[in-house]
């Protein structure tokens, strides 16, 4: 990534913020920020959201591919999805399940 690439991701992440396509949720162990997407993302940033589907889609077939994850039908063949506790660790890394954030006290 060049430097443009750079300027561009972080004008594009400011308009998503903006507009409230994403919000800002916290800060991980390592310092890196955590957003969340919005659901209003779906038609003020369908392209965002797009994105962040085909993410998702590709992270739980490689999850599933990897044998991390169990699939489970019901009578009406609807699928429900049951991770192992390595396929939940790895998924909240990716992103794909919520985390806990600790409030943090006011100093």
């Amino acid at each position: 990534m060049d430097q443009d690439d750079y300027e561009s991701n972080d004008e594009r992440l400011a308009y998503y913020l903006e507009i409230g396509a994403l919000s800002i949720e916290g800060v991980d162990k390592n310092g890196e920020m955590i957003f969340c997407i919005s659901e209003s993302a779906k038609e003020i940033a369908p392209e965002l959201w797009q994105s962040h589907m085909e993410y998702v889609d590709k992270s739980m077939l490689e999850l599933y591919e990897a044998g991390l994850v169990e699939v489970e039908y019901d009578e009406n063949l609807e699928a429900t999805l049951h991770l192992t506790p390595e396929g939940h660790r790895i998924a909240k890394e990716k992103g794909l399940i919520e985390i806990e954030i600790p409030d943090i006290p006011n100093d």
